[in-house]
């Protein structure tokens, strides 16, 4: 049925604007020339305040998008034979076309269930003594998604235990980190207490839903693994010419703490909406709301009746059911409207 209403965006927080940070620092970044191909003093200002951020001496580069970042660092941390451990769900495997694979030339992603969305240390293990042959390819690297895809979050009790076999078996450690900043926000962690401090060798840190236009940092905190990775992005068609304007933007969040207002204030909404959807009878929470996505199980004429409505939303993310997910600039109003419009049409 298609919906003659207003579109009433909640599928993403890719369908958010630019945050008023950021927008400002992007136009004051155009208001005169500067060097390119990320020579230009934005950028260093920008991989400078990262480093201050993180309280740790890491490489920095930006690129376009999620899938990029991930790919390329995912390239760079293990050889074409290796394989990468990841969750059944992660993003890597389900969303980003075969990404990691083809710019790692053939690293094979070996997937692992796991309750909430989560890799645990007992698969990560599983998948790593399944075979020891030469037939079987070599796991190299983990891959943790925080927040994951079902919204829920690594504790750093969690993240070390990870980081306790991957040592074990020597395994460096990639983060996803796609809402990263709301998983700060949630856990009340600072940076460095989710990333390096419990292992974590690379982070790929989404600005796209977090408030920018578009642009990702990938830092490396194991440096010896970003070695020539400034080729890797000029080959994968990442090195933007005019790179200021990939970089001011992030210079934005991170020097005004928007990065982080932004991501408290997404979840706080998250927090809103699932408490008003689990008040309605009829409807169930599926996973628990952690950061700023909320997953329910609707009746499938509900879920019908609200896209006739005009309202966004998934039903193909993490294990079925709806996917909402709030944003920088997601409002109370917008949500009771939805909670109105579920209440109508489960009634």
């Amino acid at each position: 049925m298609t919906s003659e209403c207003s579109p009433r965006f909640l599928a993403s927080d890719n369908t958010s604007g630019i945050c008023p940070e950021a927008m400002e620092y992007l136009l004051e970044a155009n208001r005169s020339d500067d060097l390119a191909y990320g020579n230009d003093l934005w950028t260093a200002r920008a991989a400078d305040r990262f480093r201050e951020m993180f309280d740790y001496d890491c490489d920095v580069f930006f690129v376009f998008n999620g899938t990029a970042a991930n790919s390329l660092a995912l390239s760079a941390m293990g050889r074409s034979y290796h394989s990468v451990i990841c969750h059944e769900l992660a993003h890597i495997e389900t969303d980003e076309c075969g990404g990691p694979e083809f710019f790692s030339n053939g690293a094979k992603l070996l997937t692992s269930p796991g309750a909430n969305g989560k890799l645990t240390p007992e698969g990560i293990e599983a998948l790593v003594t399944k075979r020891s042959d030469i037939h079987y390819p070599k796991p190299k690297v983990v891959s943790l998604t925080q927040a994951t895809e079902v919204g829920t979050l690594y504790s750093r009790e969690e993240l070390m235990a990870i980081r306790a076999v991957a040592d074990k078996h020597d395994l460096r450690l990639h983060m996803d980190g796609a809402r990263f900043a709301n998983a700060c926000a949630s856990l009340n962690a600072s940076p460095a207490e989710l990333t390096w401090q419990v292992g974590v060798d690379a982070l790929c840190f989404s600005g796209t839903k977090n408030g920018l236009a578009f642009g990702e940092a990938i830092l490396f905190f194991n440096r010896e693994l970003a070695e020539d990775f400034s080729y890797r992005c000029k080959q994968a068609g990442q090195l933007a010419s005019k790179m200021r304007f990939v970089s001011a933007p992030w210079l934005g969040l991170l020097e005004s703490g928007a990065w982080l207002t932004n991501a408290q204030h997404a979840n706080a909404m998250a927090r809103y909406l699932s408490e008003g959807l689990q008040a309605l009878p009829g409807v169930s929470l599926m996973f628990p709301t952690e950061a700023n996505s909320v997953f329910v199980e609707l009746p499938p004429p509900a879920i019908e009746a609200l896209k006739a409505k005009g309202w966004t939303f998934y039903t193909f993310i993490g294990a079925g059911g709806a996917r909402f997910v709030c944003a920088w600039n997601t409002t109370v109003e917008l949500l009771d409207q939805l909670l109105a419009d579920v209440r109508e049409v489960i009634a």
